[in-house]
């Protein structure tokens, strides 16, 4: 019995240790210049950043450096590259850009998978339908991504879907401590019913066919605001121009008016010999398109 008491005891003291260690750890910062190659890759694979000023693209590489500094990325039977650490710290940053101060407290583990897996992160047999997923329990501060589905989500302009951005606003909404589709620390009190009618009436159109949002959006009020979200930030002028309900309410919570950024949402096209733009004088095919 008192050994049992006395092992407790130390289970106690290393769980409390190493959750002090963890709360005390040191958040980076950039210390270096955002590499030229790297602003090569956002101008070829991220439409949002393209849209921004040449002040405010300086703060997204920031924000994206800062993120990408404190969240271990890595493979599981595939490798990870800069492209890939990039493009999921920019759908981390492209959701909370205009919120200066913001962190993750909540993910500190990012896990590249190389195809879709199932509920069990079997990435062979069957039901292997997901794509992304953040985690809970042992897997909590976690997040996976299949890594087609990370790089289509940024290839593709036009399908209103991003995954990597979909399991980033699960985070936020997760935030005050469950994932609900109401994110109090964006949604203010106000609004908060409004936003509820407004979800179940989007939810209704969709379970009868007669809505363009992701049907995925209507299996709860959580995969629709996450559904919605990625609406918002893909496709914002569609978005105002057919649920303008939904574009405000939205546009409030993430505070950016998508809608008036001159539709960015085009890719700068880059040919083999046109001029890098990361303007280092040589041609893409010479200097970043490896990268």
């Amino acid at each position: 019995m008192i050994l049992s008491f006395l092992l407790l005891l130390v289970l106690i003291a290393i769980a409390i240790y190493a959750s002090s260690k963890k709360s005390t750890a040191i958040w980076k910062v950039p210390t270096t210049n955002f590499p030229q190659k790297w602003k090569s890759i956002l101008s070829e694979k991220v439409a949002f950043y393209n849209a921004l000023t040449e002040e405010e693209k300086e703060l997204f590489e920031y924000k994206v450096h800062e993120f990408i500094l404190n969240c271990d990325i890595i493979g599981v039977d595939t490798t990870v590259d800069i492209t890939d650490k990039l493009l999921i710290g920019a759908s981390a940053v492209i959701p909370i850009f205009n919120f200066p101060n913001w962190r993750y407290p909540n993910i500190s583990e990012i896990i590249l998978y190389p195809k879709m897996f199932n509920e069990d992160f079997e990435t062979s047999g069957d039901d292997r339908r997901i794509l992304g997923m953040v985690g809970t329990g042992y897997m909590e501060g976690k997040m996976i991504l299949s890594k087609p589905a990370l790089h289509l989500g940024f290839a593709n302009d036009s399908d209103k879907k991003n995954t990597a951005i979909h399991e980033f606003v699960h985070l936020i909404d997760k935030l005050d401590g469950e994932i609900d589709g109401i994110p109090k620390v964006l949604l203010d009190k106000q609004y908060t019913i409004p936003w509820l009618d407004l979800m179940r009436e989007k939810m209704n159109e969709i379970y009868e066919q007669e809505s363009d949002i992701n049907p995925y959006g209507g299996t709860n009020n959580a995969e629709f605001f996450s559904v919605a979200s990625e609406y918002f930030f893909e496709r914002p002028k569609l978005l105002a121009k057919k649920h303008p309900e939904l574009y405000a309410l939205l546009e409030k919570m993430f505070k950016q008016d998508m809608d008036d950024k001159n539709l960015y949402l085009k890719r700068i096209d880059i040919s083999r010999n046109d001029p890098c733009p990361c303007n280092s004088g040589l041609k893409y095919k010479k200097c970043c398109m490896e990268e």
